[in-house]
């Protein structure tokens, strides 16, 4: 897309400063087009790239992405989770809370969606219990498109019957557009489970997991 061109100067100087006005008001406000021929040798030049839907600022001599709102969302668990065999890996599949933009579930559901790539901040939480007298293990791991993420996976163990604890890590992940997020688990012992407790006045509701994602940067 050009940019808006000035109203050429004519021999009625007044017309001609009406139309400048006219230009000013109408394009002033508006981003410039980042183009090929574009130079970040300057600091604090910003343009809007169209080809990647976003404005950059010029930064050492590199154009920068300018974060925008969209890139959040929250997900809960609000149900009781319990793995059909032991020593089994297995996937969450959250409920997605209103509002989350730029983050979507895809299908399967377990599959949470990236629109656009960059880094993004990650909070993870579980509630686990367990009805056995015995310890039981469980473990908690992302994948990022199907691959599982190197030194990320985190262990807790419960010792006692109708032992309850909250277990959580927050992390960065780097994402292309349109890659997918997984949280895997698995519990050595079909009596641990990810336990999700109602409401009881004035205490809300405890999620059985909970996943809040913020984009940090593109």
């Amino acid at each position: 897309m050009s940019s808006p061109i000035l109203p050429a100067i004519g021999e009625d100087l007044r017309q001609w400063g009406r139309g400048l006005t006219r230009y000013l008001t109408q394009n002033l406000y508006k981003l410039g087009f980042k183009t090929p021929d574009s130079s970040p040798a300057e600091n604090g030049v910003i343009l809007w790239d169209n080809v990647n839907g976003y404005p950059v600022v010029s930064k050492n001599g590199e154009f920068r992405q300018i974060v925008l709102e969209d890139g959040h969302a929250d997900f809960i668990l609000t149900a009781d989770v319990t793995p059909a065999a032991a020593n089994t890996a297995y996937k969450l599949t959250y409920d997605a809370l209103a509002g989350n933009d730029g983050i979507t579930q895809g299908t399967p559901a377990s599959r949470i969606v990236f629109e656009e790539a960059g880094q993004y901040v990650i909070s993870f939480s579980a509630q686990i219990s367990s009805t056995s007298a015995s310890t039981v293990h469980f473990y908690f791991w992302p994948s990022v498109h199907g691959t599982n993420v190197a030194d990320s996976a985190m262990a807790t163990a419960l010792h006692q019957n109708n032992a309850t604890v909250v277990t959580s890590r927050t992390q960065i992940f780097t994402v292309a557009a349109n890659d997918y997020f997984e949280v895997n688990y698995m519990i050595d012992s079909t009596s641990g489970f990810l336990n999700y407790t109602a409401a009881s006045s004035p205490v809300p509701a405890i999620p059985a997991s909970t996943l809040a994602i913020t984009r940090l940067h593109g």
